[in-house]
């Protein structure tokens, strides 16, 4: 096998609860190399054309690649891949945080789900070997009690968990898959394929890691990495400032979406930058497996209850929540945020179903 692959794709059939394992040669590592492409491979094999989106015959993949599960900074992503029930055509949408390089370590190089249970399931992973579970007491939950349960049931705090919310459950086509509980594959509405499968969940735990050419050449490049940052002030910024650093940039630029995008200048863009919600309600930033820049925000309010662990809005939410709406309340654009986190929705497809509901309502006044 190629260094960084464990050769391993796990098979999971949720109609008849089959799990299976593919091992695939060096020369298809090679030609597919990881991500989307190991997702077309199996969609393409598996899936008939003109598939519902929603029904049994799709396919829903969750990939890794060669970097994922290296100690390099951004390198700790996820590649989700189905039929897209908002579009109709292939979705696509990545994720980071520690539940990619966690699965790199459970054992596998990516999951393929075929079918439809007949019941809620969670599959549970560890160390190369996975089982289907019963998952009706996890239905209806949220990204932060379905995680916080899978945990306590398994008795591991360092489990890894990607969900749908109620969103993929009620099968809104913009339904997010949620990890950690604010990392998200928001795009293409692939959390309402796990919904429409009866898949709540996916829990991920192991110490399998797999073998590198060159070790002391990869602690090399992770060592340049983070000495490179003291010298980056760019890099320093996104930390400080997180995505939402872009914001005053945007503006002055013209690109900062407002109103509906009637306009591209926000009035009161200095209330929802990202140097305002680093004086105000920023308390900690998180980071990605492995990764030093830390650019992920951690906010709590008095004015909402916002739980720290859902996240704090990045660019595109402040922009889409705030300077879109004409909102200027950086604690409400935060709750928002939280709110998507929790139920499993893609922000950006939120505000926009939003704005489209009330340009609807405005031409029937």
């Amino acid at each position: 096998m190629p260094n960084g692959y464990h050769g391993k794709i796990l098979v999971v059939d949720l109609t008849n609860g089959a799990i299976t394992i593919d091992e695939h040669d060096e020369q298809w590592y090679r030609t597919h190399m990881g991500g989307t492409n190991f997702g077309l491979y199996y969609i393409l094999k598996h899936m008939p054309a003109g598939a519902d989106a929603l029904g049994p015959e799709n396919v829903l993949t969750l990939m890794l690649s060669v970097l994922t599960g290296a100690p390099f900074s951004g390198q700790s992503r996820m590649t989700a891949n189905a039929k897209s029930p908002l579009t109709g055509a292939i979705g696509d949408s990545q994720a980071g945080g520690f539940f990619p390089a966690e699965l790199k370590y459970a054992g596998f190089d990516g999951i393929v789900f075929l079918g439809k249970a007949d019941k809620p399931v969670y599959l549970w992973i560890k160390n190369g070997e996975a089982e289907l579970r019963d998952a009706s007491h996890l239905w209806g939950l949220g990204s932060w009690d379905t995680e916080t349960r899978l945990r306590e049931e398994l008795g591991d705090k360092k489990v890894e968990v990607a969900c749908c919310g109620p969103s993929g459950e009620k099968l809104v086509r913009y339904a997010a898959i949620m990890n950690m509980r604010n990392r998200a594959c928001g795009r293409t509405g692939l959390g309402a394929v796990m919904g429409s499968k009866n898949l709540k969940a996916i829990a991920v735990r192991g110490s399998q890691r797999p073998p590198v050419a060159d070790p002391k050449g990869v602690k090399g490049v992770a060592a340049a990495g983070a000495a490179e940052l003291k010298a980056n002030r760019g890099m320093q910024e996104l930390g400080e400032l997180g995505t939402a650093g872009i914001v005053a940039g945007q503006d002055f630029a013209g690109g900062l979406p407002t109103r509906n995008y009637q306009s591209g200048v926000f009035e009161d863009f200095e209330a929802i930058t990202g140097e305002r919600l680093a004086e105000t309600i920023l308390v900690d930033r998180d980071t990605c497996y492995a990764c030093i820049v830390r650019c992920k925000r951690e906010v709590e309010s008095e004015k909402y209850d916002i739980k720290r662990e859902l996240g704090g809005p990045e660019y595109e939410t402040i922009a889409t929540f705030g300077s879109y709406c004409a909102v200027n309340d950086l604690e409400a654009v935060s709750k928002a945020n939280a709110l998507c986190n929790d139920y499993g929705l893609d922000t950006i497809s939120a505000v926009a179903t939003i704005a489209w509901a009330m340009e609807i309502g405005r031409a029937h006044v």
